[in-house]
């Protein structure tokens, strides 16, 4: 008895068997959660670089705020609520300085004086521009605050003499040498992401000239 043989193209049309379409899913499976990761992966690093980029921004336009207060520093001893002299520059145990500035602009020419007193410090992690309307306080004179930075974790202010010396009080209350000459203001502040920021900044002629010295 001659046996029959099936065509050829019998084997060939067959389909897939069970085990095939689970290696095939378990492919699939693989390349869905290694695109997921990737895809997260992206989005996660954009968010950063957005968010760093945000912080950097913000950053600098306080430095650029700071430095622009800083160049225009005046020779301009002033009087507290309680009626004491307080030199043109001041800079306190906790970081924070106060000191008189040029440049305070007046378009409605108001009966006001162009010189400005402004302060720096560090309030709840948010570093803080105050600024008073007088300059000669009355009793119920109130700086006006606006914040530059937050999240900030420490903020200190430094006076430099000629010399390079590095002063943490303003006057200084150990010397009352009349050749100490500022020379520069630094500011460190520490704050995410970038740690601890340096900024030094060279005092005007018109400040240097009078040498900011303590007790004057």
């Amino acid at each position: 008895m001659s046996r029959v043989q099936a065509p050829a193209h019998a084997f060939s049309s067959r389909g897939f068997t069970l085990i095939e379409i689970l290696v095939a899913f378990l492919i699939f499976a693989i390349i869905g959660v290694i695109s997921s990761q990737l895809l997260s992966q992206t989005v996660s690093a954009h968010s950063n670089l957005t968010e760093r980029g945000n912080r950097l921004a913000d950053a600098h336009r306080a430095m650029q705020i700071i430095q622009r207060d800083v160049m225009q520093l005046v020779y301009r001893p002033i009087r507290d609520t309680f009626d004491e002299p307080q030199d043109a520059l001041l800079i306190g145990s906790d970081g924070a300085i106060e000191f008189s500035r040029l440049g305070w602009r007046n378009p409605l020419q108001q009966h006001r004086s162009e010189v400005q007193r402004v302060a720096y410090l560090l309030q709840d992690r948010e570093l803080l521009r105050g600024y008073w309307t007088v300059l000669d306080r009355a009793p119920d004179s109130e700086p006006v605050y606006q914040t530059l930075l937050t999240d900030v974790e420490r903020m200190e202010f430094y006076a430099v003499d000629t010399a390079g010396n590095e002063y943490t009080f303003w006057p200084d209350p150990g010397s009352s040498d009349p050749t100490i000459r500022l020379a520069g203001i630094i500011m460190r502040i520490e704050m995410a992401p970038f740690g601890v920021v340096e900024r030094v900044w060279e005092l005007p002629d018109i400040a240097a000239a009078s040498g900011l010295v303590p007790g004057v």
